[in-house]
This record gives C-alpha cells, structure tokens and sequence, in this order.
C-alpha cells in the first residue's frame, strides 16, 4: 500500500509539473495558450420530456433541482477553496444512481453560464450517460483514448458551455487504459487546450473492479454517491477509506431516499 500511495503521489507531482510548465509556455507564447471555440462542437439538444422520464430534474432549476444546485454550490465552493477541477464520481456498487447524479450536476453547474463543464463517461465496463442523454454515439470516448478517433469528433456540445463525452459500447481492457500515461497525457492536453473550469468523472463503482486505482490519482477528488436501503455502512466505510487512499474525499452523498424531510431540501452526507 505504501508503494502505491508513493506512485500515486509521484503522478500528481507529475501532473502539476506538467500544467506548471505548459503554463509557462503559454506565457511566453500567448497565442498558442488561447482556449479552442467550444461552439465547434456538435450539439444536441436535451428533450425536457426525456431529461424528466430520466430524472435529469436540474436542467430547468425550479424545485425539482434545488438537491442538484445545493449540491453544485457545495462543490464549487470547495473547488475554489481549494484550487481544484477535477471531481470523479463513484459508489461501492452498482444501481446507486452515481451517473444520473453526475448528468444532474453537470447540468446544474452549466446554468450557471460563466462556468465551463465537461462530463466523461469513464464507466467504461457498463457505460450509460448515452442512455440518460437518448444518445446514439457513433464512436466512444475509449476509442479516443485508445487513438483511434480525435476529441473533436467525438465530443458534443449541450448549449455554450457543457460537453459530453459519452460511450457507445464497453471497453475491452478498461482497467489497462484508464491506468495507462497515455491516458493521464491525453486529460492534460484536453485540459490545456480547452480549458475548462471543471471536469466531472462518471466512474465506474468502487467494488466491483480495479478500475479506480489506478486513474484517481489523476483527479483532484471524488464524490462517493451510496443508495439509502441497499449501500451498507461498511461498504460506505471501506469505499471511503480506500478513495482517501487514492486522492482527496470531496464528500459522501446520500441517494434515493424514500423518506427525506422535506423541511431541510434534502439527504446529504458529509463534506469535506
């Protein structure tokens, strides 16, 4: 476990080094450090019809996303607080509703129209923000890691300011390419060159592969979503744990609860 820590810890070293100098570059060349139009993207347009039968309840605000943008707001505050851009969102097993969460507060985040968001699916055994989304993609984001399509083809527009990047079928060696540099390069170059405010991370759950271990080291934090009635306080316990382990603990959020109280908005979990 030691070793790990200290790889892990060699990778973000490794990371901040990178934007540092690349930063310094950009000041010595100021016109190669401008940001690519986000409008050369294709776009989709979200049915609110679909986004409803979905529970994607934060596109239009109202009360149906007051969880949503209480959520956003903890988050941004924390972020800013901390320097932070990267936030991967995970949960010790399936069916918590992790991905439905992480489409909700991409949404909500991109109301707020000087922020610019991108969501990537990187659940890439059993992907499904193309399903929440009633998309069809022709291509998937592990095709791009894995070179053989560019960002630009694959990446959609919803509005100005948030771009998916969705998968249309599973990932063969998952495990292999989200470990692998080539991956950790391409999130910087992504990041470099279109530089966005805050980059979410729908990620696989934490117990059911190795998936996780060794990409979070490239990310800033992680949000654990847990399922009231069926995520066990000890698997929340040792998701926790292990996430520490592997970067900063942003909160815990708790989903699907039958019985909220209605007097506070909603069930959290705890932060930071």
């Amino acid at each position: 476990m030691e070793k790990l820590e200290a790889a892990l810890a060699k990778a973000r070293e490794q990371r901040k080094s990178a934007l540092a100098n690349e930063e310094a570059v950009r000041e010595r060349v100021p016109h190669q450090g401008k940001p690519l139009g986000w409008s050369v993207l294709p776009e989709i347009k979200l049915s609110q019809g679909s986004m409803t039968r979905h529970r994607i309840t934060a596109l239009l605000g109202g009360k149906d996303a007051t969880p949503y943008d209480m959520l956003r707001s903890r988050t941004i505050r924390l972020l800013r607080e901390k320097g932070w851009s990267r936030l991967a969102i995970t949960s010790p097993g399936a069916a918590c509703g992790k991905s439905t969460i992480a489409l909700n507060l991409a949404v909500s985040l991109a109301r707020q129209r000087d922020l610019k968001v991108m969501l990537i699916d990187l659940d890439l055994r059993r992907p499904s923000l193309h399903k929440l989304l009633d998309q069809n993609p022709p291509n998937s984001f592990h095709e791009v890691l894995a070179g053989k399509v560019s960002f630009e083809e694959h990446a959609r527009r919803i509005g100005d300011n948030l771009v998916v990047a969705m998968n249309g079928t599973a990932s063969r060696n998952p495990a292999e390419l989200l470990q692998s540099a080539s991956t950790r390069e391409f999130l910087d170059e992504i990041e470099r060159r279109w530089q966005p405010d805050v980059m979410l991370f729908d990620m696989s759950p934490m117990l059911a592969s190795d998936d996780n271990v060794g990409f979070l080291g490239n990310v800033d934090c992680a949000l654990l979503i847990a399922a009231a009635e069926s995520t066990t306080l000890a698997n929340i316990d040792i998701c926790e744990k292990e996430l520490a382990q592997l970067t900063n603990v942003l909160g815990v959020v708790l989903n699907k609860c039958r019985y909220a109280d209605d007097s506070v908005g909603y069930g959290y979990g705890h932060y930071g």
